[in-house]
């Protein structure tokens, strides 16, 4: 049986939020905090600030469309049920990018940076053991991920709170020194939108809370919350910890050439304010920088997890359609009623971490999520005011002038993708095309689409 068994609705508001912090890894501040903060000259919270601005919009068009269409798919799902199918499917091709290379890129970090510790192991030894057991949590079921996502988001909230504390007791207090890093002039404007350029990618995770919708209680209420809750926590946690690490290391000219290691000189600056030494002895030396390894391993773990998930839920969705293999992707487990099928392709596939390159996957990333950023904003435009039905002032509002800004911001970020990206997205387009193609014999034959029966019994479930 391929349809008889669906997925559990054991998802809360709370679990959501904590599945999309675990895919956006709150600790992921300290990955760009170099580049962004000399490109900000120095300013990286008002950086954060701007790109919160930002994402808010699209985020607010994730939540009318999850409101209107909740199944899994996310942004494959409504833009096939607004465009039709051969633009939806297009989109979703673009989405895979986006979901099925991050766990790839968390399987190189926790490689790599193993590796650096434990030197005698080879980094694909690490790769290897990670895919085998995010694949198993995930194959057990969607409880298990998320009680597993709980315990790791509080990991990493003890390390933020401890390095809070710690900045905030042994720096300088002064209103100086407490206003420079939020004091800025017309000649900073360019940089700060040029670092909120980059700093949108540290928002990516919000949009994968779409992909649960049939694995969550009363979707419609707990998928908008979950969205917004979620960009508002990791907008607060950005914001906040930016701010203290800049306390602690106001010099940000030095990061001017080692801007990769950034981060690393910022934890090696709170261990030496911190006087931990003091009170834990030599097991104080280097503390901070020691934690600050293994809680942002921890949330690259849970990262990869969330990732998995994710992707297979968009494998399950676009299967269901007919545009994937059915007798793979349109399965779910009988016992642990997860798409057993689709997560054993997703860890497959992941093997591909043992030969590809950091940068690459980076910008193959990119440009799936943009491509999906792009198209829901227009799928709130055309599916909330596209009828003859007349428009109020507050529909225009809420359906028109507020996805058409975040649409316009979406297109905006585009200018930011280096051209690697811009290429490599197109080609991978291209060969969606021509599958595309396949499917359609040449658009001489509709594309495979689930019931409307089945899909009506799906959302009223």
């Amino acid at each position: 049986m391929m349809s008889a068994i669906k997925m559990k609705r054991v998802l809360t508001t709370p679990a959501l939020i904590a599945f999309g912090l675990a895919y956006m890894v709150p600790l992921g501040i300290f990955t760009t905090y170099g580049e962004v903060t000399v490109v900000s000259n120095g300013h990286l919270p008002i950086a954060y600030i701007i790109t919160l601005a930002m994402i808010f919009f699209t985020a607010l068009s994730y939540c009318r469309m999850a409101n209107k269409l909740p199944i899994a798919g996310s942004a494959y799902t409504y833009v096939q049920r607004t465009f039709g199918g051969k633009v939806g499917f297009l989109v979703g091709w673009a989405q895979i990018l986006d979901y099925l290379f991050l766990p790839i890129l968390n399987y190189l970090v926790l490689g790599i940076y193993l590796h650096e510790h434990f030197e005698n192991i080879p980094a694909y030894v690490f790769v290897l053991v990670s895919i085998m057991g995010v694949s198993i949590l995930n194959y057990l079921g969607i409880k298990l991920i998320n009680w597993a996502n709980i315990t790791l988001n509080l990991f990493q909230a003890l390390f933020i709170v401890l390095f809070i504390i710690i900045t905030l007791i042994n720096v300088d207090l002064t209103p100086e020194a407490m206003l420079k890093p939020i004091s800025v002039t017309p000649d900073d404007f360019s940089g700060l939108f040029s670092g909120a350029a980059i700093l949108c990618l540290a928002f990516l995770g919000f949009d994968a809370i779409a992909t649960l919708a049939e694995e969550s209680n009363e979707a419609k209420k707990t998928l908008p919350r979950a969205i917004i809750g979620t960009v508002l926590i990791a907008g607060c946690i950005f914001l906040v910890v930016s701010y203290c690490a800049h306390l602690a290391y106001p010099q940000w000219t030095d990061f001017v050439d080692n801007r990769d290691t950034a981060s690393l000189d910022v934890m090696h600056r709170v261990d030496s304010i911190s006087h931990l030494t003091n009170i834990l002895g030599n097991f104080g030396n280097d503390f901070i920088y020691n934690f600050f390894q293994t809680a942002y391993l921890t949330g690259v773990f849970a990262s990869t997890m969330t990732a998995q998930t994710s992707v297979s839920r968009i494998f399950y969705a676009m299967g269901r359609e007919g545009v994937l293999p059915k007798r793979i992707f349109y399965r779910i487990h009988p016992r642990f009623r997860t798409p057993y099928l689709s997560i054993i392709f997703v860890s497959i596939f992941s093997l591909f971490s043992l030969v590809l390159d950091l940068t690459l996957v980076i910008s193959m990333i990119s440009f799936g999520a943009l491509v999906a950023f792009t198209f829901v904003n227009l799928c709130v435009i055309k599916s909330y005011l596209g009828g003859e039905t007349k428009k109020t002032v507050l529909m225009l509002l809420k359906y028109g002038l507020m996805p058409a800004i975040g649409l316009l911001l979406s297109l905006w970020l585009w200018t930011s993708l280096e051209s690697t990206a811009m290429m490599v997205g197109l080609i991978w387009l291209a060969f969606g095309f021509c599958y595309l193609l396949y499917l359609t014999r040449f658009f001489t034959t509709t594309l495979p689409s689930i019931d409307h029966s089945e899909l009506d019994s799906i959302i009223k479930d």
